[in-house]
């Protein structure tokens, strides 16, 4: 262990592993540090680490950093691999990314970078206009569905991270794959809008990894419950058969606070 990220609502280690003489960073969550919430099962928050890792996986977008279930110093856990900037800091340990990976911002208006999606205006405290916005990024597009896919009810700018190797990575997801409808994300800009072929044709496959007799499914088995699984297939297959990106519901808050 080597210390704890003090901004994580839950117990948020930084921590290292180590395999055949090689050691790498890694973000180690107990679920004895997992605070009780009134719409999620308690302790399950780091199995739906897992299973996020499992559906980015299959879906072959990578989204997900690795992430396993160990059992570490503080009993059993989700242990995900760090995403760092590619830099160390005095003390050795590896920098922290900008969150929103260069690829999600709050600006005023009319300082929105050219091409960029607007997810919503809203005010500051001091009262000044301001832009929740996004880029027109096909990897932040794949984010977006694998969120869709998965109910991430917590996607945060400050949970999309960009890794040394250039590619964006999102992190955190113990909210994810709830039976009630839950998506919570600063990725609207393309709500409504038609998918992208290639994406439309993971979709279409990843519907039969998810049947009881596919691959995907029996991995997923252990991390969630059955009714979570079957929920995860319908979303997928709905998803799949509309061809477009979900719109936010009237039902509930679309965006997680705070956003950043």
């Amino acid at each position: 262990m080597r210390g704890r990220l003090v901004d994580a609502s839950n117990a948020t280690l930084f921590a290292a592993v180590t395999l055949d003489g090689v050691e790498g960073a890694c973000v180690y969550k107990p679920v004895a540090g997992e605070r009780p919430l009134w719409d999620f099962p308690g302790g399950t928050l780091a199995r739906r680490e897992v299973a996020a890792y499992v559906v980015s996986a299959g879906l072959g977008w990578d989204v997900v950093p690795p992430t396993v279930l160990r059992d570490g110093p503080f009993g059993e856990g989700s242990v995900q691999w760090w995403i760092g900037s590619g830099g160390t800091d005095e003390d050795g340990d590896p920098l922290v990314p900008e969150p929103g990976g260069g690829v999600v911002d709050i600006v005023p208006p009319e300082q929105v970078p050219p091409g960029w999606l607007q997810v919503l205006r809203a005010q500051s405290y001091e009262g000044a206009a301001m832009s929740l916005v996004h880029a027109d990024d096909p990897q932040l597009r794949r984010m977006a569905v694998f969120d869709a896919v998965a109910n991430n009810a917590d996607r945060k700018g400050g949970h999309i991270l960009r890794d040394p190797g250039g590619a964006l990575r999102g992190v955190d997801h113990g909210l994810t794959f709830n039976i009630e409808e839950k998506l919570r994300t600063v990725l609207w800009g393309w709500a409504g809008r038609r998918l992208p072929p290639d994406v439309l044709d993971v979709l279409v496959r990843f519907c039969a990894d998810l049947t009881e007799e596919g691959r995907v499914h029996e991995q997923l088995r252990g991390l969630l419950t059955p009714a979570e699984i079957a929920r995860t297939a319908v979303r997928v297959t709905r998803l799949a058969e509309s061809g477009r990106y979900p719109r936010p519901g009237a039902s509930r808050h679309p965006i997680p606070w705070p956003a950043f």
